[in-house]
């Protein structure tokens, strides 16, 4: 098995590019389903959950062309409408096939899906959505198995704030007969640039990025190209590496618009950054400030970015306090943090972390995707070594970390 392998103590200084947004391929590759044509795609990430999403399609008849980043899928000749336990328990995102596969095909058969272990992601939204819009539904057997000989317009409110569930809806709305509102619907970006395909691929959508997305369905959609967005995610990973281990950093094809909460966060932490269309640069000195969070659906904080502020403040000069109302299993990277000297007190939904000098290497284990960035972070500015074993969550998310970490200057390698 894998680990990384880091020496802390160093600034990172330096130029990295960004990869495309996993949280956004993955929808995206899923509306590939939608039409009887070709969805080209440019600056898709190279990551374990888009090589799995990639091997669900293959399963249900997708055809693929792969030139580096670039990929054409052709969906024109589909062979099934099951998504199997086998390609679905390791990853959540696979559930947004479902969506898509009853509205092309009528019928879809698919697993409950897996993934990380940060608490409980139902999909009683999705199947709530889609019984709206005159599918019959059956849970049996570990599957959601839903049929409709076609899907109706229909005026769906959303229990909670659901971004995998906006999304399937969305989906499936474009070939529905007739129109449908979603209330309550997710914001986040990714959810505005699965919309941006869907119109490109001609579907006709209003509202994306706002609480209330309107969908008018068509007969059918075509073919489109199409660039994946910026990870915002990773982008906040590297800012915060750069706050906790001081030096300058640049980011290339970022997406600063997509970051206000996060950008303000280090600001207040003390980091010094200046942003462009397409780029963010920021420095910082000394030890950073303390930064309590809240985590909340877009546009606030985000729940992906709370294990790497934890690290940061860490090594604050202060005390801070992280609530985290999305995920009621979220704090497990706690206890591998306290493993490297960090002082965190876990009190329900709420850490209190009190920063302290210095951070001492050590070995640790990836709990979760995230958790393993902020491990990163941790052992970045820990004394001597630090080993996070477990990485293979780390690579579900991240494409080359270790590589744009080295390019920084940080010390940092994979090992067996």
């Amino acid at each position: 098995m894998e680990k990384l392998k880091i020496t802390g103590g160093g600034r990172l200084a330096g130029e990295v590019t960004v990869s495309g947004a996993k949280n956004a391929a993955l929808p995206i590759l899923c509306a590939s389903l939608l039409a009887a044509d070709t969805l080209e795609l440019e600056q898709l990430p190279q990551l374990q959950d888009v090589r799995t999403m990639l091997r669900l399609l293959r399963q249900l008849g997708v055809r693929e062309q792969a030139d580096g980043k670039r990929l054409a899928l052709d969906a024109s000749q589909l062979v099934s409408h099951e998504a199997p336990y086998d390609l679905v328990k390791t990853m959540r995102a696979s559930i947004l096939v479902l969506g898509p596969l009853l509205a092309r095909l009528g019928e879809a058969r698919v697993s409950l899906p897996g993934g990380c272990a940060i608490g409980a992601r139902p999909v009683d939204q999705h199947i709530k959505g889609l019984q709206a819009m005159g599918a019959e539904i059956r849970i049996e057997h570990g599957y959601v198995s839903a049929r409709a000989a076609r899907l109706r317009g229909a005026r769906i409110v959303t229990d909670m704030v659901t971004v995998t569930g906006t999304e399937n809806l969305m989906m499936a709305a474009t070939l529905a007969d007739g129109e449908t509102v979603i209330e309550n619907a997710a914001r986040e970006p990714e959810v505005v640039d699965l919309a941006r395909v869907l119109t490109a691929m001609g579907a006709v959508i209003e509202g994306a990025g706002s609480d209330r997305i309107v969908v008018r369905g068509v007969p059918t959609l075509h073919g489109a190209r199409h660039r994946v967005m910026a990870d915002r995610i990773e982008a906040g990973t590297f800012l915060c590496a750069a706050v906790a281990a001081g030096g300058e950093v640049v980011l290339r094809s970022a997406e600063p618009a997509t970051m206000d909460a996060t950008l303000d966060k280090l600001r207040e932490a003390g980091a010094r950054i200046e942003t462009g269309a397409d780029w963010i640069r920021l420095s910082m000195s000394g030890r950073p400030r303390p930064v309590s969070v809240r985590t909340a659906p877009y546009p606030a904080f985000a729940t992906d970015m709370q294990a790497q502020f934890m690290a940061v403040d860490a090594i604050a000069s202060g005390t801070a306090i992280i609530t985290e109302t999305i995920f009621e299993n979220r704090f497990m990277h706690v206890l591998e943090m306290q493993r490297l000297g960090a002082d965190i007190r876990i009190e329900g939904n709420t850490a209190v972390i009190r920063g302290v000098d210095r951070l001492s290497g050590a070995t640790v284990m990836a709990t979760d995707l995230r958790a393993s960035a902020g491990l990163i972070i941790a052992g970045l500015v820990a004394d001597g070594e630090t080993v996070i074993d477990r990485i293979y969550h780390l690579d579900r998310g991240y494409e080359g970390i270790e590589a744009k970490l080295k390019v920084l200057g940080a010390r940092a390698e994979r090992v067996r």
